[in-house]
């Protein structure tokens, strides 16, 4: 069997050297020329004809009534063939599929009208792409009139052509049912189009319409009508006439406004208006009886009707709806709106109303929000909190770097009328090539990026991320690399990185059964991240992605650059290697050997049928594998520092921090007016997001309850771009009326090792992995009869609030409780049953310090409850009933941590029997 070629090479280009060489000939060596070329290209289209026609069975495509021979190189010349060999057969074919990129489509139409049975006619084009991957339009630019002798064609489908006008032949098929036009050149349709009667679905979608023909009024029986993505101001009212329509696609136009007989489409069903300029739609649009949706997202519509607005099948997002501005929004530091009522909410605040009147809200920390009229119907009460980052509220991809903290705003997942505009205050990242800003939120269970545009002020200098959002929840702000994201269809796609053109994915046809998404980011590389290997030089980092879990059908091809300082013809193919890497471990394999690498001057393509990491390296060394992780690791690394300083008038109040190098200085400028300590630790190097411990050791206790302390470490998470720090209260283990005690904290990946050895007291840079730096800590003596930080002046008993059981309220416990209330302490203490003299009275005796206002009025009530039973209930109560619900939660946390404490003591000691319930739920 002879080989079919993909594609017909071309005459003048095969022998173009042999042109140049005869560039000076005569008219007669020219015209000879000509005529041998002329030959030679009628010879290659007889031998591809011929090697269609020995490569396949002409009974077995005859068998049926479909004949598809776009599948098929050539399929125009092995239509001609079949007609001059087996034209009787041919008069039972009913389908017939035609690729309009192949040069023998014209002399192909010019027999059609022979295949006498046809009611299904395609002829498209897009089979074949261009050097970047788009799809070539098919070569018709008109018909041959004969078609119209297709008495029985009902389906004709001439997308991704050169149409700039419409053939006359087309209105005379009259007994067409479906006419598709799509991907063409037309800029208009003619009046005779309404001589199709029987037309059910026209798509005449991506081509330059600027109007319509008033005749469309005559498609009575017109069921489908799409018209998107073209360049349509207007639509006639005769529109109003096409009584059948059950689906009006009018999406990515120039519409300015609707015609009022659109309100005539009573059998409606579907109505796509998106990507337009509408101002204003009708009222009447929303009274049609069959309609199911309305799409009118990203509009211009500031005024809807009440009925559009309330009907549930109706889209509105992306419509500055409410805001009589020019734009949407004003900068953040404005006001957005003249009639929109702006709340500035004071640092203590944690809520506010929105009424249906909507609202510009600026919060302390720097938080802005639009809420536009009618976003919410009734009144609303909005909370919100600015939560420290962890694990559970963070979700970081391995290149991502957080920008801010955690905002929470509540109710969860209550939707609004219309969209919130969010502006969310962040921390510049360090300059990344190839890196973006967006708003991260979870969604359910799953995390997505929002559409997000950057604002800047410029007095205060200040850095927006600013989003909509259609309902609450938490939102954060990071940095990512840049994100290009693509639908392939089964026609397939193709796919360009917008950091770094050079990196493409390529998606032929048929690669895949049913669309899927596919993402793509791209890592930059710098060369210190390769370290002392100087013969090293490496390409991008492909990070590829999608939405499917199932390989693709066929091969995708995947171009990447060559690295830097290489080319095609002076590789050494020996020290090329595509690495393959799996972003769970991660880990890289070498699957050079696996894929067939096409090598150009400066690209090199491979295929693939599943998608992960790609990265393709040229060194000398032969393993490449454990180098690969090395250089990853480090393009995630930060150099950081660790710092512990206490407070100058409470040694006891200590603060822990962990922040990039290059931030120690100016950090400890600002801190040195309240803190003294030792220096910073000498630098080390963690990854965004990862977990690091702080232990105190030699002397020194901390509390045990805090909801951060596990197994006598203070956890932590380091975020390069933010404030790394803990203000917690150390205790000591030893009479410190005797002598001044002095221990350290030391920081530690990971667990700490049982016995802390001695080099531990000094700073050391020893090899062990788990320990990352020591600093000195020192509690100075204190006098006899002198308190202890925050209970100077407070004579307690023997804090007892609670039970073992229940869970207990310590002294330290109570402090962070404290410190957590601020203004808030009066209706606490209310509501706890302190009366009204006894609350000035404290804020009397503390008049200028609001610190110990709280500690006074918590700890007095403490002592008046010891023994007592409901009193940490009490507590809860006072704090829910006063509005901080933040605070009770972590009381509530607090407890659960002493129960889990007690009953794992109960069964370590072997006190608890089986029966016992206790020890059943530990």
């Amino acid at each position: 069997m002879r080989a079919i070629p993909l594609e017909t090479p071309s005459p003048a280009s095969a022998r173009l050297p042999g042109t140049l060489k005869h560039a000076h000939t005569t008219r007669h060596q020219v015209e000879a020329q000509e005529k041998e070329e002329e030959e030679e290209k009628e010879d290659v289209e007889k031998d591809a004809e011929d090697a269609v026609a020995a490569a396949l069975d002409p009974s077995s495509l005859l068998a049926s009534d479909r004949l598809s021979l776009d599948l098929y190189p050539g399929g125009c010349g092995l239509l001609l063939r079949l007609l001059r060999e087996q034209g009787s057969q041919l008069q039972q074919v009913r389908f017939l599929r035609l690729n309009c990129n192949e040069e023998l489509v014209g002399a192909a139409l010019a027999v059609i009208p022979r295949l006498r049975s046809l009611c299904s006619l395609v002829l498209k084009g897009g089979h074949r792409r261009d050097d970047r991957g788009s799809y070539l339009r098919g070569s018709l630019s008109t018909l041959p009139p004969c078609l119209s002798d297709l008495a029985h064609l009902v389906h004709l489908d001439l997308s991704f052509n050169n149409l700039k006008v419409l053939p006359a032949c087309i209105p005379q098929m009259t007994g067409l049912d479906a006419l598709l036009l799509s991907h063409n050149l037309l800029q208009r349709l003619p009046e005779s189009l309404g001589a199709l009667h029987a037309l059910t679905f026209l798509s005449v979608s991506n081509n330059c319409l600027q109007t319509l023909p008033t005749g469309m009024a005559q498609l009575t029986a017109l069921q489908r009508l799409d018209l998107s993505e073209n360049c349509l101001d207007a639509v006639p009212e005769e529109i109003g006439a096409l009584s059948s329509l059950t689906e009006l696609n009018l999406a990515s136009n120039r519409l300015q406004s609707l015609p009022d007989s659109m309100a005539n489409l009573q059998s409606l069903r579907l109505l796509f208006l998106h990507s337009n300029l509408l101002d204003s739609v009708p009222p009447s649009l929303a009274s049609l009886p069959l309609l199911t949706q309305l799409d009118l997202r990203d509009n211009r519509l500031r005024a809807v009707p009440r009925e559009i607005q309330e009907a549930p099948f109706v889209r509105l997002q992306g419509n500055p709806l409410g805001v009589p501005e020019p734009t949407p929004a004003a900068p953040p530091g404005e006001s957005p709106a003249r009639d929109v009522p702006r709340v500035l909410l004071a640092s203590d605040a944690d809520s506010f109303t929105v009424t249906s009147r909507g609202c510009s809200v600026a919060l302390a920390c720097g938080v802005r929000m639009l809420f536009p009229p009618g976003a919410t119907p009734t009144p609303t009460t909005v909370h919100y909190q600015q939560l420290t980052p962890e694990p559970r509220l963070v979700w970081l991809g391995p290149h991502d770097a957080l920008l801010s903290a955690v905002l929470e705003l509540r109710p969860h997942g209550t939707p609004f009328q219309q969209e919130v505009h969010l502006w969310l205050p962040f921390v510049p990242p360090r300059a990344r090539r190839g890196c973006q800003v967006v708003v991260r939120t979870r969604s359910g269970q799953t995390w997505e990026d929002l559409d997000t545009h950057l604002e800047k002020e410029e007095e205060p200098k200040r850095l927006w991320a600013s989003c909509r959002v259609p309902h609450f929840s938490w939102f954060l702000v990071v940095s990512r690399p840049v994100e290009d994201s693509c639908r392939v269809p089964r026609e397939g796609a193709l796919l360009c990185s917008s950091g770094d053109p050079r990196v493409k994915v390529i998606f032929p046809a048929g690669v895949t059964a049913e669309p899927r998404h596919i993402r793509m980011q791209v890592v930059m590389v710098s060369d210190w991240a390769l370290g002392g290997d100087t013969e090293a030089a490496v390409s991008p980092l492909l990070c590829l992605s999608q939405d499917s879990a199932h390989n693709f059908l066929g091969p995708v091809t995947v171009q990447l650059p060559l690295p830097r300082g290489i080319t095609g013809p002076s590789l050494d193919r020996t020290h090329l290697h595509l690495l393959h890497g799996d972003p769970q471990l991660p880990a890289w394999d070498d699957i050079t050997a696996q894929v067939a690498l096409e090598l150009t001057h400066l690209y090199a393509r491979f295929q693939v049928t599943h998608f992960s990491w790609y990265w393709l390296w040229y060194t000398t060394k032969s393993c490449v594998e454990g180098l690969a992780r090395k250089v990853y690791d480090r393009l995630r690394l930060y150099r950081v520092n660790f710092i512990a300083l206490q407070r100058r008038r409470d040694p006891e109040q200590v603060l822990l921090q962990c922040l990039p190098g290059k931030k120690v200085e100016p950090t400890l400028k600002r801190l040195q007016p309240r803190y003294r300590g030792p220096e910073p630790s000498d630098t080390v190097e963690l990854f965004e997001g990862e977990h690091f411990f702080a232990a105190f050791e030699r002397g020194i206790n901390v509390d045990a309850d805090r909801p951060d302390c596990v197994a006598g470490r203070i956890t932590f998470v380091f975020y390069s771009h933010l404030k790394n720090m803990k203000e917690i209260y150390v205790t000591s283990s030893v009479d410190r009326k005797m002598q001044a005690v002095k221990g350290q904290v030391s920081f530690y990946r990971g667990a700490v090792p049982e016995t802390v050895p001695e080099e531990a007291v000094r700073r050391r840079k020893g090899p062990d992995a788990l320990w990352l730096a020591t600093l000195p800590i020192k509690l100075p003596r204190l006098p006899q009869g002198e308190g202890q930080g925050p209970f100077e002046g407070l004579t307690l008993a023997s804090l007892n609030l609670g039970d073992a059981e229940s869970g207990f309220l310590t002294q330290s416990n109570l402090v962070t409780v404290a410190r957590r209330l601020g203004p808030d302490w009066q209706s606490v203490a209310l509501h706890l049953g302190l009366s009204y003299p006894e609350v000035q009275r404290i804020q009397y005796s503390n008049r200028d310090d609001l610190d110990g206002q709280v500690r006074h009025m918590l700890f007095s009530w403490a002592e008046r409850q010891a023994g007592q039973p409901g009193s940490i209930q009490q507590l809860l109560e006072a704090l829910e009933q006063s509005d901080r619900q933040d605070v009770a939660e972590e009381v509530r946390a607090i407890l659960e941590l002493g129960r889990s404490k007690y009953r794992e003591s109960i069964r370590r000691v072997g006190l608890a029997s089986e029966e016992d319930p206790v020890s059943a739920t530990a």
